[in-house]
């Protein structure tokens, strides 16, 4: 996979988005390892933006392992400052699955009772409704009725 070229702006901007991050993936002395690559490629899933610290002293080997992971993983090279890169590549979305049976939470709602004389306030009363009950003219919580579906609508 190609790395992704990053103009200045975007550069800039995920830099300051990296400043405040920890590396989450250390390089030690047997180098760019596939065990690494492939810690390397979970954490960009899972983050984006990460931080990359190598234990070399040699800026050359920094160089070409900054590189070679931007150009295994697909990603950008955002810096390289000392022992640290900073790597980006966009997140894919998440896929959201619908249940099918799933109901509406609990809710909390407030009934007003009225004085019958008309000289007093109204009580506040707070009811906590779930998903399978309504609440009556009365005030009273009673448990939702399966609607019924018209013959018509199923197509015996």
């Amino acid at each position: 996979m190609p790395a992704i070229q990053l103009t200045p702006a975007e550069r800039k901007a995920h830099r300051a988005d990296a400043h405040h991050l920890d590396p989450v993936v250390m390089i030690g002395g047997e180098g760019l390892t596939p065990a690494v690559t492939k810690e390397a490629d979970a954490a960009l899933k899972a983050h984006g933006l990460i931080k990359v610290r190598v234990f070399s002293d040699e800026r050359e080997t920094r160089e070409t392992i900054f590189a070679t992971l931007c150009e295994q993983l697909g990603a950008a090279p955002v810096q390289h400052i000392g022992k640290l890169l900073v790597l980006w590549r966009p997140v894919e979305p998440k896929e959201k699955t619908p249940d099918e049976h799933r109901q509406a939470g609990p809710r909390v709602v407030k009934i007003l009772k009225f004085s019958k004389s008309g000289n007093h306030r109204a009580q506040v009363k707070k009811l906590t409704v779930l998903g399978n009950q309504r609440i009556t003219s009365g005030g009273i919580v009673k448990r939702a009725k399966e609607r019924l579906v018209s013959k018509k609508k199923v197509g015996d």
